[in-house]
């Protein structure tokens, strides 16, 4: 009956119709019977799609290259049994057996595959000798066509910029972390590893921010203002700005380009062929634009160089893609990994712009094979506009030559804005990131680890309201006190976002007598910062504090102290009052006033040569005074209270006048103090970088000696940046003086061309020091008694130069000093050259 009715619908069939019918019958039944093995090409660090890779199966030799976004597929009759082979140059070639167990995981006949390439090989295969070398030739045309193709050639120009910034944990131990006592309670979060790269690795911190970012290149002036800000687990507003768009620029185009705080020879530089080879390999095209493929590796191991491919636009030579990675001859620490990618697109008939860029690093703090970190960074740029009267006016109203501002609003946007605001949509692991931290927020037990981790880490412990510490000053031991203990006690942010309290108490067993210090701050404003600050302290003075120095009165310096040069301490008494106030250029004025009581106790001239009939008590002072100091363009990591500086890209002026005043509080001296100092930190790329201060002072008075003008001392053998390695607290005084101080750092200078120092990643640098000074007769008479006699340089020159060994096993430091100046020099050799050691952690 069916065969009957299928035969009376053939009759009334054309045979066209027929025809066609039965086509696609048989084509329905091929396309049924085939196979499809299909997939994309990424790179393993960055996840960024590779294109035109060369894919080919071994046995059969059928091949083909992958597209523009990395993608391929191959149509078979039937299964291969074949190794499937995938290269391009500059990374290591890729197999993988299609065979049997890799076919069951195939879908109605579709096999998806995932190929991640790991970098490699690409030196040995761009270095060629040629008569006509193409690769410098290309090299050339983007160098000379650099200033119509780069951003910055524009009078202004504006985008909206999606930043988004992910943290990851590792080549970790799922498993073993798992039953790791500690870890239990979080046994949760290990659901969120992923093992699609090969090595697991757990997302642990994503922020982003949305921002619209205007721009004039001549003279510079930007302005970033952030629309939105998510930072789940991290309320803190100058880090989001750093992760913003001002501080994130990479231009390829330049001559270096930044990388922590080194900064690298762009393959773009105007003297790049000086650093790299080139080679041209070959020309594809894409949406009908022309591109060249080109590849630069560098050409002498241990600079700080980078290797990788771009693809260049023909005819206007502008880079649509550059790709750089860092060379493993690189003297930078702790980093396994990196990858820097930036794309163009086009925005008119001729002009590329910027479209989007991505940082990947995989940082290894304790070995290549150890846990670590990996960070991702990618920006996305929308809506450019050039060359717009807007732009210009949006930028006329800043404050500052770089200005970053927070919309009202941004830091609490819902989840809707996000979906809707987001260049691209957040990946699986993303998603789970914010899911992970807003349970950890929600743990009590997550925060006590925190809580405690902070506290051996910093030596601070927040109890409610209340901080503790630091634990390394709660115990100590010197001559003078004995055993002595300490107890810290101040405020936190929870108790006031404006105002902070601060105390200790301290109490020596030998001497019998109880120290303090009582002070206090109030924050009016942070941005631009001004608050007052007051303070009343009873406690002996443990030495000259200055910046990055140990000071002297815990358990670490009781090991590290110069045999043979005895202790000094000095009792003060001091009551302070600070008013700040900043303004937005970086300009800022302190108002000062104080007053102080000294006592000598012990190796320091005795109170009573002093009682000589002041009309006050005898080393007693009361000053006030004003600092004036100028840091433009100054950007600093803050807490809610305090703030560190980041540096400034001009140098750093300061000057304070000081006046005091006799018989205010019983007083003794009158006299006035003139100082000034100017410092900056210089990167001088590629020579390294270089610090320098340059430093004057004047004292108008007779004044005992601590109110005269100390040289700074060491008497550790921790180095000290600030003070002089080869002479003691109190050596020197002076009532007139000027000093220089600079250091250079070569990065691994020398070093790079002995193979075992190149791969110890040694640094090298030199130092010098030096000081004129001179003390008028009457503060000589005045201080000078037989138990007691200071030296002064009277007008000679004392300097000290350095140089050693840097980045010994990435953190340590040593330096090996000479002193040149005054001469002759000292009998005592401890006083000619001395060997200091520090640590550091820098990239």
């Amino acid at each position: 009956m069916l065969f009957l009715c299928f035969m009376s619908v053939l009759k009334q069939c054309s045979f066209k119709t027929l025809f066609f019918f039965c086509a696609v019958l048989l084509s329905n039944a091929s396309m049924a019977q085939s196979k499809l093995i299909r997939g994309y090409i990424k790179d393993a660090l960055s996840d960024e799609r590779v294109p035109f890779a060369s894919i080919s199966f071994q046995k059969t030799g059928g091949g083909k290259l992958s597209d523009s976004a990395g993608n391929f597929a191959f149509r078979l009759d039937e299964w291969p049994n074949d190794t499937l082979e995938v290269t391009y140059v500059g990374y290591k070639d890729y197999k993988i057996y299609v065979g049997p167990d890799l076919i069951q995981r195939a879908v109605n006949n579709e096999l998806q595959l995932v190929i991640s390439l790991d970098r490699g090989k690409i030196v040995s295969e761009v270095i060629v000798k040629r008569k006509i070398d193409r690769g410098l030739l290309m090299w050339k045309r983007i160098v000379r066509r650099k200033p119509v193709n780069d951003r910055y050639r524009f009078n202004n120009f504006a985008y909206e910029l999606y930043n988004k910034l992910e943290l990851d944990i590792n080549r970790i131990n799922r498993e073993k972390m798992k039953q790791m006592g500690l870890l239990k309670p979080f046994n949760f979060i290990f659901d969120n590893v992923d093992t699609s790269e090969g090595q697991p690795f757990l997302p642990v911190f994503l922020t982003e921010t949305i921002s619209d970012y205007y721009c004039t290149p001549k003279p510079f002036r930007s302005r970033e203002i952030i629309k939105g800000s998510k930072t789940q687990g991290v309320e803190n507003e100058s880090v989001s700005k750093l992760l913003g768009g001002t501080d994130q620029n990479v231009d390829v185009y330049s001559n270096f380009i930044p990388v922590f705080d080194k900064t690298f020879i762009s393959p773009l530089s105007d003297n790049g062929d000086a650093y790299y080879n080139y080679k041209v390999l070959d020309t594809q095209y894409v949406n009908n634009q022309r591109l060249i493929h080109m590849v630069f590796s560098p050409k002498r191991k241990g600079e700080n160089t980078f290797e990788g491919d771009c693809w260049v636009h023909d005819p206007t030579w502008a880079i649509q893609k550059m790709t750089l990675y860092l060379s493993k001859e690189a003297n930078i620490n702790f980093v396994e990994k990196l990858s820097l990618i930036q794309e163009y697109t086009l925005v008119s008939d001729s002009t590329w712009f910027l479209a989007k860029d991505k940082f990947v690093v995989d940082i290894a703090p304790i070995g290549k094979s150890r846990f670590g970190v990996i960070g991702r960074k990618t920006t996305t740029y929308r809506d450019v506009v050039i060359n717009q009267p807007f732009i210009a006016d949006s930028l006329k109203r800043n404050k500052i030559q770089q200005e970053v501002l927070f919309a009202e609003g941004a830091r609490e946007k819902a989840d809707e804005y996000w979906s809707k605001g987001r260049h691209e949509e957040l990946s699986k692991n993303e998603k789970a990131v914010y899911a992970m931290i807003d349970t950890l927020q929600k743990m009590p037990i997550f925060h006590r680890y925190t809580r405690t981790l902070n506290f051996l880490a910093t030596g601070y412990l927040n109890v409610g309201n209340y901080q503790i510490g630091p634990w390394q000053n709660w115990i100590y031991a010197n001559v003078v006190e004995g055993l002595r203990l300490r107890w810290d006690l101040g405020t936190n942010k929870h108790f006031s976002k404006n105002l902070i309290l601060h105390g200790y108490l301290a109490y020596g067993f030998k001497d019998r007598r109880f120290k303090y210090d009582v002070d206090a701050m109030y924050l009016f404003s942070k941005h631009p910062r001004t608050y007052i600050f007051a303070k009343y302290s009873k406690d002996i003075d443990y030495g000259q504090q200055y910046l990055d120095e140990v000071s002297q009165d815990n358990i670490f310096a009781l090991a590290i102290r110069k045999s043979g040069v005895p202790l000094k301490f000095l009792f003060t008494e001091e009551a302070r009052v600070d008013v700040f106030k900043e303004w937005y250029n970086g300009f800022s004025v302190t108002l000062s006033s104080a007053h102080k009581k000294f006592d000598p106790l012990l190796n320091l001239p005795s109170k009573t040569i002093y009682q000589n009939g002041q009309k006050g008590v005898p080393l007693t002072t009361f000053e006030t005074s004003i600092k004036l100091r100028f840091a433009y363009l100054e950007k600093f990591l803050e807490t809610t209270f305090y703030r560190a500086s980041l540096g400034s890209p001009y140098p750093i002026t300061e000057i304070k006048y000081t006046k005091g005043f006799s018989g205010v509080l019983n007083s003794s001296y009158d006299y006035s103090k003139l100082t000034g100092n100017i410092s900056d930190y210089l990167k001088i790329a590629p020579y390294g970088s270089i610090y320098y201060n340059v430093f004057a002072g004047r004292t108008y008075g007779t004044l005992p000696f601590m109110m005269l003008d100390v040289a700074p001392g060491n008497e550790i053998y921790y180095y000290n940046k600030y003070a002089y390695s080869l002479m003691n607290r109190f050596e020197y005084l002076h009532d007139r003086y000027a000093g220089f101080n600079v250091e250079h750092n070569f990065g691994n200078g020398l070093f790079r061309f002995i193979p075992l120092t190149r791969k110890l990643k040694f640094r090298q640098f030199w130092s010098a020091k030096g000081l004129w000074g001179s003390l008028s007769e009457a503060n000589k008479l005045y201080n000078n008694s037989p138990g007691y006699m200071f030296n002064s340089l009277d007008g000679k020159t004392y300097m000290e130069v350095s140089t050693g060994v840097d980045n010994i096993f990435k953190v340590f430091r040593l330096d090996f000093v000479w002193r040149v100046l005054p001469r002759p020099l000292p009998v005592e050799r401890a006083k000619r050259f001395g060997i200091f050691f520090s640590f550091r952690l820098a990239f």
